[in-house]
């Protein structure tokens, strides 16, 4: 068996997704199966250099993991020439500057989102990455979800009909801070940080839409600030500037509506912390991060309304659930696998920074639409 080393520097890796979900379960997890089989005997190991800011955090990071390449000098990094790609799992405002330098550099970039601050400078780097003649992808980790494998499996297999309409609930309590720590951190309540929930969720919901249901044509949304004080993670004060929930309808090409709802103050009465619900003219299903049931139009049963009785029929319990048939993999690792073979061996991969830069146009444009309590259309981009 043939090794074949890949070189990544990896930025950002000390906060908590990147950390979680890039590091450790992903290239290390790749790393303890024995690297990534490439057929013909050959076999891709990752090998990670980690980047960052604060010099005794990477250090303990490193020794943690049993690394040895560290670095807070991210351009001596981009100037070695072995390294390979370059990934991004900074805070936003600090993402698209990093992306440029990497690009001029001449290495593959894969990143998380948003990739930029507006949609302007999120084309922009689309059409230099394009232009050097690099590869390029984005992390869009849902499509790669157990529960949206079996959706998408549905989708192929016809079993909807004709869509009608999608409905999704994501979110959960973030504490305020005060009498119990904030799961989340502060900057994601502070506009001026690059924080919000629109800017954090709705380019997950353009891949989602976009990639299983169609083209999200226009957009309609409100956002609500409703926590406007929260603590930070040294238990000081400070004022919210960024929302904390958005209410979106997105219409989609061929004519389907979707209506998700996304929030960090509510707490969770669903199965799963996100769920969609998909109604079509011949069954319809509800699909969460790893679970996925379904009820066809020839089981439906036919509830009257009248409330004057009480409910003598369990409706959870009339769904069907269906079975994984396969092995479900971590869905980021999953993602990671095809970028390096897409890196590696050319093989094909759309995820790419022009995919970003639909995200921060929904984004962008869900922001404008509630400031202007309209609804706005969302034009096709282009590379």
């Amino acid at each position: 068996m043939t090794r074949r080393t890949v070189r990544i520097a990896m930025n950002g890796v000390t906060g908590r997704m990147g950390h979680r979900q890039h590091l450790v379960r992903s290239i290390l997890a790749l790393r303890e199966q024995g690297g990534l089989d490439l057929g013909n005997g050959e076999t891709l190991w990752p090998e990670p250099v980690l980047v960052g800011r604060r010099e005794p955090v990477l250090r303990a990071l490193a020794e943690r993991h049993g690394l040895t390449e560290w670095s807070t000098d991210l351009d001596a990094v981009l100037a070695d020439g072995t390294v390979d790609v370059y990934f991004d799992a900074q805070v936003t405002p600090a993402r698209a500057d990093a992306i440029r330098r990497a690009v001029a550099a001449g290495k593959h970039v894969y990143t998380e989102k948003p990739t930029a601050g507006d949609l302007a400078e999120a084309l922009d780097l689309a059409r230099l990455a394009t232009g050097k003649g690099i590869k390029h992808g984005v992390v869009q980790d849902k499509l790669f979800l157990p529960g949206l494998r079996k959706l998408k499996r549905l989708i192929d297999g016809g079993f909807f009909g004709e869509v009608l309409s999608v409905r999704g609930e994501f979110g959960y309590w973030v504490f305020e801070g005060d009498w119990q720590e904030a799961q989340r951190p502060s900057w994601n309540y502070r506009a001026e940080d690059g924080g919000g929930i629109v800017v954090d969720m709705f380019p997950h919901w353009e891949y989602v839409l976009h990639e299983l249901f169609g083209r999200v044509t226009s957009v309609s949304a409100h956002v609500a600030t409703h926590v406007p004080r929260r603590w930070d993670e040294h238990g000081k004060p400070y004022e919210a500037t960024a929302e904390d929930a958005a209410y979106g309808v997105f219409e989609l090409e061929g004519g389907a509506v979707a209506q998700i709802n996304s929030s960090w103050t509510v707490r969770v009465h669903r199965d799963e912390l996100v769920e969609f619900q998909v109604d079509g003219t011949h069954g319809s299903a509800v699909a969460g991060l790893r679970g996925c049931r379904v009820q066809h139009r020839s089981a439906t049963p036919k509830p009257v309304w009248n409330p004057d009785i009480p409910v003598t029929e369990s409706f959870r319990d009339q769904w069907q659930e269906i079975p994984d048939n396969a092995d479900f993999d971590n869905g980021f690792k999953a993602q990671w696998e095809l970028f390096l073979r897409h890196v590696v061996l050319d093989e094909p991969y759309h995820w790419d920074l022009l995919a970003g830069a639909r995200g921060v146009q929904l984004a962008e444009l869900g922001l404008r639409s509630a400031a202007e309590g309209r609804r706005l259309e969302v034009p096709e981009l282009t590379g």
